[in-house]
């Protein structure tokens, strides 16, 4: 008897128990359901929600590897231990184990954890609720310790994962029912109940909030920058990095969000397999363009001066504003999500344009958190089902004007 028959058995066997959701997720997780339509028609499709799930998990481990090694790197040329990368994307000093060691240090127990007690919760609801375990957090699992910074503790992501679960997707009924996206309603609680852990120069890289705590308590160290490059130019720094770092993600930031060659190859991938909606992403990109622009052209014409504390983002070359912070991996892999987006092709135009603009708008009207595609897509997901209430309206005028024409 194979492993898939032992399972069905299993299944069988604790069909009508308290347990039955957790032998029923495991069984589906690992083999197609087989059970099968038997009257009326259907759409048949090769693949299930749980298989759409590990599509875009295939398109996030490719950020998650390279996270990894860049966590590593960073680390190591903030303490002065390697240089900088001169070779490009194949560099031997990026991809070394020195680095892979401490990623793999540092990011697997923030998956670990996100996974154990976000599913953890899962269960428990479906148990008590007595209905499958829905397959949502397969994906919001992932995505979590991709956007929070390499040195969240451990307690305060698993507090921030139970809040996510329960408050942003339990309470409104599970998958496929919650109006926010789960991943950023956790980054959400991590941002304002614990700011010092989700902002500010030190936080990006490993060791750098301590390395601070040491020089500020006396110890003769060499200072540990952890900036992003939107944290120094929201603080009228000039940057190190060159637009080839910050295409290609040598640079401090959140383990996933940094390297926005894979991001672009990943939305191309979810374009293809059909997962992902093209209109949203372009129009985000189109909506953060427009604001970009329309900044660069207020500091052309001198209404902001080079002494306001706005001055250096908004002079920031317009289409710099894709490659840097989490722009790009929030509107690949959050603004896309199918449950918390507008469901009508005009209305993804507007809320994906939405979206970008008001990103880029935070970003530089607020120096204290320069990172803005969080609050615009949470912003946009309470906004979607009134978009879309208003674009079926609008059709709904237009038959009605034709069917009148008609009639006439």
């Amino acid at each position: 008897m194979g492993l898939k028959d032992k399972l069905h058995k299993l299944k069988l066997k604790y069909k009508d128990k308290k347990m039955a959701p957790a032998f029923n997720a495991i069984h589906t997780f690992l083999y197609l359901p087989n059970e099968t339509t038997h009257s009326g028609a259907h759409v048949r499709g090769a693949d299930d929600l749980k298989r759409t799930m590990n599509t875009v998990i295939m398109a996030l481990l490719p950020c998650l590897i390279f996270g990894i090694f860049n966590a590593g790197y960073q680390h190591h040329v903030a303490a002065g231990e390697i240089d900088k990368v001169s070779s490009g994307f194949f560099s031997p000093e990026f991809w070394s184990f020195a680095n892979l060691t401490i990623g793999l240090w540092k990011v697997l127990p923030l998956v670990i954890v996100s996974y154990g007690v976000g599913l953890a919760v899962e269960v428990l609801f479906a148990v008590i609720k007595k209905h499958e375990v829905e397959e949502g957090y397969l994906v919001t699992g992932m995505l979590v310790p991709l956007i929070v910074p390499i040195d969240t503790p451990l307690w305060m992501l698993a507090v921030a994962v139970i809040f996510g679960v329960v408050i942003g997707k339990e309470v409104f009924g599970g998958t496929g029912m919650n109006i926010l996206n789960p991943a950023l309603t956790i980054r959400a609680f991590l941002f304002f109940a614990y700011p010092t852990w989700m902002s500010g120069d030190k936080v990006w890289v490993h060791g750098a909030v301590e390395r601070a705590s040491e020089i500020a308590g006396g110890a003769k160290l060499d200072a540990i920058s952890g900036e992003t490059v939107l944290g120094s130019l929201a603080q009228g720094k000039e940057i190190s990095y060159s637009v080839s770092d910050m295409f290609l993600g040598f640079i401090p930031g959140s383990v996933g969000e940094t390297s926005a060659i894979l991001i672009l190859l990943a939305g191309l991938f979810l374009v293809f397999t059909k997962i992902g909606s093209w209109r949203i992403m372009l129009s985000a990109v189109l909506g953060a363009l427009a604001m970009g622009l329309i900044f660069n052209g207020t500091v052309s014409a001198g209404w902001i001066s080079e002494g306001s504390k706005f001055y250096s983002l908004m002079s920031t070359e317009f289409w710099h504003h894709l490659i840097i912070g989490g722009f790009a991996f929030g509107v690949v892999f959050m603004a896309t999500d199918p449950v918390t987006a507008s469901q009508t092709n005009k209305g993804k135009w507007v809320y994906g344009f939405l979206i970008g603009f008001i990103s880029i708008l935070i970003r530089v009207f607020n120096p204290a958190y320069p990172e803005g595609v969080m609050l615009a897509i949470l912003l946009m997901n309470v906004f979607a089902p009134t978009i879309d209430h208003y674009v079926v309206q609008g059709n709904i005028k237009k038959r009605m004007k034709r069917l009148k024409l008609k009639t006439a």
